[in-house]
């Protein structure tokens, strides 16, 4: 019995010693954590882009490939390690949009913002006033039972001189009797974007990227995919005013809002005029401050 018990003990130990549990530190379960969310972000970034088609694409090269390596053909193997470099740039070029905007979009995400706050006792300067807001919200509408189509793009923090270099420049006061005369039909500047900083319009008949969401509807027309792609490269908000139905719609942020009414229209624009207070100290994970506490009391 003593034997028997020997036997089973050894056999257990040689299984025991096959079995090799690494140690678990903190810093491995951060590096898991973070490995998981970067490799979640890339496969959804795929799944959304023209990305997605193309992955799958090399996923066909790939099979390919592996059939060759198990059947060892010598020369399909020769050519893919020796073209292995040249793909690497080719995937690059390829992917360029995709990559640019992606990257775009992690330089949009205020991480270190959302773990300080400044706050100084002073109101923070506005983009633009309330008189920019009747002139634009006022045009648009007047626009819209006209059935003129027109596209506003306003600037808040991402530059838009990139696109104001494609039209013409202005720089003038915001109004709604120079924003009617700029997009009436048959006029020089009717054409393309007008851009607006602060509270003047700096640029006229400027290009904008298009966008290439699938999502959107097909009703919609190129003005319509101009100002959704302009909002998915900067933090701009565009007013568009359809010439087939004189609807008035804003896209921010990648997202088309449509058929605005004039109130719903302002609440967007006010939103953006950024009336906001600001303390001179740092405050941690966005705290409230002491003259805020202060003044509930």
């Amino acid at each position: 019995m003593s034997q028997l018990f020997g036997k089973i003990t050894s056999v257990h130990g040689k299984f025991m010693t096959w079995i090799h549990v690494p140690e678990l530190l903190w810093t491995d379960i951060v590096e898991i954590i973070i490995i998981s969310v970067l490799l979640y972000n890339l496969l959804v970034w795929i799944k959304t882009t023209k990305a997605w088609a193309l992955m799958k694409g090399i996923l066909v090269i790939l099979g390919f490939v592996l059939v060759a390596a198990i059947f060892n053909m010598t020369t399909i193997l020769w050519i893919t390690k020796n073209l292995f470099s040249v793909a690497v740039t080719a995937l690059i070029v390829v992917f360029q949009p995709e990559l640019r905007k992606a990257l775009e979009s992690l330089g949009r995400k205020n991480v270190f913002s959302n773990l300080f706050q400044f706050d100084n006792t002073k109101i923070a300067g506005e983009l633009f006033s309330d008189e920019t807001i009747d002139g634009i919200v006022n045009a648009s509408f007047v626009m819209g039972r006209a059935k003129t189509g027109a596209l506003i793009v306003i600037e808040k923090n991402d530059s838009l001189i990139e696109y104001e270099r494609t039209g013409i420049n202005l720089d003038s006061v915001v109004s709604s009797q120079l924003l009617i005369n700029i997009f009436e039909h048959n006029t020089p500047l009717h054409d393309g974007a007008v851009v607006v900083r602060g509270d003047r319009i700096v640029a006229a008949t400027c290009y904008l990227p298009l966008s290439d969401n699938r999502e959107l509807s097909k009703e919609l027309g190129t003005r319509h995919r101009a100002a959704v792609g302009i909002s998915e490269v900067t933090d701009s908000l565009t007013v568009v005013v359809s010439e087939e139905t004189g609807r008035v719609s804003v896209a921010l942020g990648g997202e088309l809002y449509r058929n605005l009414n004039s109130e719903e229209l302002r609440e967007k624009l006010e939103l953006m005029q950024n009336k906001v207070y600001e303390e001179s100290k740092i405050l941690f994970w966005k705290g409230r401050s002491k003259n805020e506490k202060n003044a509930n009391k």
